[in-house]
C-alpha cells in the first residue's frame, strides 16, 4: 500500500477512459504504469517531448510489471528507453521516483528532484535498515501504538528481514530542482513550483505554453500528487530523527494549494486518476474539506487522546480494523501532522506526562 491508503479514495467517473497511452497533445503523453498490490492502481508517467529528446516526469515504482509497462509504452511512441534525455521528480515516493535508477542505466538520463526530497533520498539510502526501524519504533511507541503493533518490527529488526525496503535502494538524483526557475528543456517552456505537503520537496511542473486546444487559463501543471482530482494525498511526516525542529507539513500543504489556484492551469496532469480542468474549484474543496476535518478533531481531543488513538477514531476510507499495517503507519503520521497543525493555530495542546516514556496525549483549548 502506498501513501493514499488510509486517506479517502477516489476512481475515475464513469465514462472516463485508463489506456496505457493517453496523447494529451503538444507533445505531451501519459502512461499508465501499475503499482503492485495498491488500490490507486497505476501510477500516470508523463512523457514531454524536447528538442534533445523524451523527458520523463516521474518513472513508476521499481517492479517488473512497472518497468515492462513503462518501456512497452514508451515503444508505443517509438521511443526507446536509451532515448530518454531525462527524468524529473515530483517527488521521493517510490511510486514516482522507484525506477529512476534504472532508467538512467539504461538511458544515461539525468535525474532532477527538489533538494529536500533528495535529503530524503540521500538519509534513506544511507540509514541502515536496524537504524530506521529502531526509530518507527520509538516514534510509535511516542505515539501511543499498542505493543501487537510495534512487536513486528522489533521482530523484523531481530531477524534483519527489511533491506528490501521500497527506497533504500532509490537512485540519488544529479541535478536539484530549483523553485521558480525554468527547467534546462530545449524547446519547452516548464517552471517549477515548490508545492511542499506531501514530502518536504513536492514540486509541481508548470508547463508555461497555451493549451493544445485552446483551454483557457495559463498552461497545464503536472501535479504529482499535489493535486488530485478525487484524492485528497497523505500529509505526513518525513523528519530527520537528529533534527528537532517540529514541521508543520499540513500547513504547508494547505499553503501550496493556494499557490496552485492563484496560478490557475488551464489543465492538471496529475500522476494519479486522470485529467481535469478547474484546479481552482478544486483547490477550494480539498481547502474546505481539511477545514472541516480540523474541526471533527477539536470534538475528538474534548478528552486527552494519543496520536495513535486519534487515528484510530478518524474518520478513513475503510474501518480502521480494516486498514492494512503499513497503511496505520501512515495514518497515525497524518494524525500527527493534523496535530501539529492544531496546536500551530492554538486550537490543541499537548498533554504534560505524568511518567517518562509515557506516549503524549493532546487536547483541544
Amino acid at each position: 500500500m502506498t501513501e493514499h491508503a488510509a486517506p479517502e479514495g477516489g476512481a475515475a467517473p464513469e465514462g472516463v477512459a485508463a489506456p496505457d497511452v493517453i496523447d494529451h497533445g503538444g507533445g505531451v503523453h501519459a502512461l499508465r504504469v501499475p503499482i503492485p498490490d495498491n488500490p490507486l492502481g497505476h501510477t500516470l508517467v508523463h512523457v514531454l517531448h524536447t528538442d534533445r529528446g523524451p523527458v520523463l516526469v516521474d518513472t513508476g515504482w521499481d517492479d517488473p510489471a512497472a518497468w515492462d509497462a513503462l518501456t512497452a509504452g514508451l515503444g508505443a511512441l517509438g521511443i526507446a528507453v536509451a532515448d530518454v534525455h531525462g527524468v524529473v521528480i515530483t517527488h521521493h515516493h517510490p511510486d514516482h521516483h522507484g525506477l529512476s535508477g534504472r532508467v538512467r542505466e539504461a538511458s544515461g538520463a539525468w535525474i532532477a528532484m527538489h533538494p529536500a526530497d533528495i535529503e530524503v533520498v540521500q538519509r534513506t539510502r544511507s540509514a541502515e535498515p536496524a537504524v530506521w526501524l529502531d526509530y518507527l519504533a520509538a516514534k510509535l511507541t511516542a505515539a501511543g501504538a499498542p505493543e501487537e503493533h510495534v512487536g513486528p518490527l522489533r521482530a523484523a529488526r531481530a531477524a534483519d528481514r527489511m533491506r528490501t525496503l521500497p527506497g533504500l535502494r532509490a537512485a540519488v538524483p544529479d541535478r536539484e530542482i530549483v523553485p521558480g526557475e525554468l527547467l534546462p528543456l530545449a524547446g519547452r517552456r516548464l517552471r517549477a513550483v515548490w508545492t511542499p505537503g506531501h514530502t518536504p520537496g513536492h514540486v509541481c511542473l508548470h508547463l508555461e505554453e497555451e493549451h493544445p486546444a485552446g483551454l483557457p487559463g495559463r498552461g497545464r501543471l503536472f501535479s504529482g500528487d499535489h493535486l488530485l482530482p478525487g484524492i485528497s494525498p497523505h500529509i505526513g511526516l518525513y523528519e530527520d530523527p537528529e533534527d528537532t525542529r517540529a514541521t508543520d507539513p499540513l500547513g504547508d500543504y494547505l499553503d501550496s494549494l493556494e499557490r496552485i489556484g492563484r496560478l490557475g492551469p488551464a489543465e492538471v496532469l496529475p500522476a494519479h486518476q486522470y485529467a481535469f480542468t478547474d484546479a481552482p474549484a478544486r483547490v477550494r474543496e480539498l481547502l474546505a474539506h481539511h477545514e472541516e476535518r480540523l474541526r471533527g478533531l477539536l470534538d475528538l481531543l474534548s478528552d486527552p487522546v494519543t496520536p495513535w488513538t486519534l487515528a484510530e477514531r478518524m474518520e478513513w476510507n475503510r474501518p480502521w480494523d480494516q486498514i492494512p499495517y503499513g497503511s496505520r503507519n501512515i495514518a497515525v503520521s497524518e494524525a500527527e501532522a493534523h496535530l501539529r497543525r492544531l496546536v500551530k493555530l492554538g486550537l490543541a495542546e499537548p498533554v504534560p506526562t505524568s511518567a517518562p516514556g509515557e506516549p503524549v496525549r493532546y487536547r483541544a483549548v
